[in-house]
């Protein structure tokens, strides 16, 4: 996935003889992405209270999103992210097992961007309000499945590259971080195109 961003980034970069710079720079958007989520799971909430060592999982995603320009330097998004459905192994004192492990949710943005012609290169940060599910079976000698659902809000931030091509199709490259209590340095890197009005 880290070589479809880079190849994207070079093809943004070279092709800015079909780019135009925008006429319109405010206004509002709607989009859609597709990426690669990659959770980095300390420990499974629930599961044990000591898990010993989990295998990471990576997945994909998918997002919606809708948002408003009120300059070129700065915009209000709102997205709906499913972080897909992780599952893989962990080990516990004494027993083992697998899990799968879901996130889906809303997210509120400010964006921050710095128009470079045709390009632009934008940061930003939000608040991820989503649910947590979990589903475990755990092996002998304690022979259980675990179900849990949780609500949860943490932080998330990026950045990335974007272009603009015919006035109104806006494409963009982005990495971005999930601060997620016991999966910290979660992160996933997004290709995702929106239409600007």
């Amino acid at each position: 996935m880290r070589g479809l961003i880079a190849a994207a980034l070079l093809s943004l970069c070279a092709l800015p003889a079909f780019a135009d710079v925008s006429d319109n720079p405010d206004g509002f958007y709607l989009g859609a992405g597709a990426g690669r989520f990659n959770l980095n799971i300390r420990n499974l909430e629930d599961v044990a209270n000591a898990t010993g060592s989990v295998v990471h999982s990576n997945n994909d995603a998918w997002k919606v999103f809708a948002g408003y320009r009120f300059i070129p330097y700065f915009a209000l998004e709102a997205a709906y992210i499913d972080f897909g459905r992780g599952s893989d192994n962990f080990t516990t004192s004494g027993s083992s097992g697998n899990y799968r492990l879901g996130l889906s949710g809303f997210a509120p943005y400010a964006i921050g961007t710095i128009p470079l012609g045709p390009v632009e290169l934008f940061g930003k940060i939000g608040y991820y309000y989503y649910d947590v599910r979990i589903h475990a079976d755990v092996s002998p000698p304690s022979q259980s499945v675990v179900d849990s659902t949780h609500s949860r809000t943490d932080l998330l931030y990026g950045g990335g590259i974007g272009m603009t091509f015919f006035d109104h199709l806006h494409v963009r490259a982005e990495y971005e971080t999930v601060d997620i209590k016991n999966a910290r340095n979660s992160d996933a890197f997004w290709l995702s195109a929106a239409w600007r009005f």
